[in-house]
């Protein structure tokens, strides 16, 4: 039955690690404001979408993953991305599109990964990502590998069929995979209490058996033990659980979306009020970092972003004769002969009309 778990102390990390957190949210914040400058300039192409104000919940959740743990998301996936570690500059890059983006400029926004530092992606369609984690961890069951994979799926993918077949099957098969929920308060334009008669969204775990807690999405302590906490149970014990994390987006669904015609700007103001970056700044101040040092590593982190728009700007475009890599695996050729660029009419090679390609 679902249950939430009030009787785990909150972690207590060092001051230096939580310095460190506080870097990497303020890094997801004024990464996520240039990358929107750079989408209205037209030099980010595809759809954007932002997670500001989300920062806790993301770094919160990402710290309590070893190294080898496996990370897969959905669509809103820059902050995860930096959180794990990928370079500003990759990300970025990924974003133009260009060749040294941490998807070789192939994925875009909604697509970054890197398989090096086991984040295996942002999947684009909506929980399509669920049956890919679902079958990672039991991928890591047949190899005997104590390990988890951490699911993160945003609260308008739990009414998809993919959510009730994934979580049936870890529970049945005892796979070790956490299922992140950000309740986020809204799927796209729709508020939860419009779309799901069960706005506990934690709740749903009680259906399969399977542990499901809540947690503030916008207190970094918080979410990250229970993170923690259910991690080391889907690593030692094979037991997935779900955890919703209740935050709130400032910007709109993607950058094309204002945001305001389902909501009030009273109503963002109100949780503007509760922004997960001051409230983790007023932590480290009462534990005794001085306001300069705080000061100083933001001014750093404003450098580093304005340092990857640079980067990509410079950034060569991907090769044409290269976009198709990796599509297939080798010895395929054969079996996707007639699905090659252009089959039917004889063509051999990915070419571009009209000089794009140049």
């Amino acid at each position: 039955m679902a249950t939430i778990d009030s009787t785990a102390l909150p972690v207590d990390p060092s001051v230096g690690d939580l310095y460190e957190r506080y870097r990497t949210m303020f890094l997801i914040r004024r990464f996520e404001e240039a990358a929107e400058r750079q989408y209205k300039a037209a030099r980010i192409g595809g759809y954007c979408h932002l997670s500001s104000g989300q920062e806790a919940v993301t770094v919160g959740a990402v710290a309590a993953l070893e190294a080898d743990d496996l990370l897969v998301t959905g669509y809103r996936c820059h902050g995860f991305a930096l959180a794990r570690g990928v370079p500003a500059d990759a990300v970025m890059a990924e974003l133009f599109g260009r060749a040294h983006g941490c998807a070789h400029g192939r994925g875009g926004s909604m697509h970054l990964l890197d398989v090096s530092r086991g984040y295996y992606g942002g999947w684009g369609i909506v929980g399509g990502q669920l049956p890919i984690a679902t079958g990672m961890a039991l991928s890591l069951v047949r190899r005997g590998a104590e390990q988890a994979v951490l699911c993160e799926l945003g609260d308008g993918a739990v009414n998809m069929g993919a959510w009730h077949e994934s979580l049936n099957l870890a529970a049945v098969w005892g796979l070790p995979v956490v299922f992140l929920v950000i309740n986020n308060l809204y799927g796209m334009g729709t508020s939860v209490a419009r779309a799901s008669a069960e706005t506990d969204l934690f709740k749903r775990a009680g259906s399969y058996r399977m542990e499901g807690e809540r947690v503030d999405g916008d207190d970094l302590e918080e979410v990250e033990a229970a993170a923690g906490r259910l991690l080391a149970q889907a690593r030692k014990e094979r037991r997935p659980a779900v955890l919703e994390a209740v935050t709130y987006r400032y910007r709109g669904h993607s950058v094309a979306d204002a945001g305001l015609a389902y909501r009030t700007k009273e109503e963002i103001e109100e949780r503007r009020r509760k922004d997960p970056l001051v409230r983790t700044r007023e932590l480290l101040e009462a534990r005794g970092v001085p306001a300069e040092g705080l000061d100083a590593i933001e001014a750093e982190v404003e450098a580093e972003v304005e340092a990857s728009v640079s980067f990509a700007e410079r950034d060569a475009p991907p090769a044409v004769e290269h976009l198709a890599a990796g599509m297939y695996m080798p010895g395929s050729e054969e079996q996707f002969e007639r699905m090659r660029p252009g089959s039917p009419f004889g063509e051999a090679e990915l070419v571009f009309a009209g000089g794009l390609g140049e």
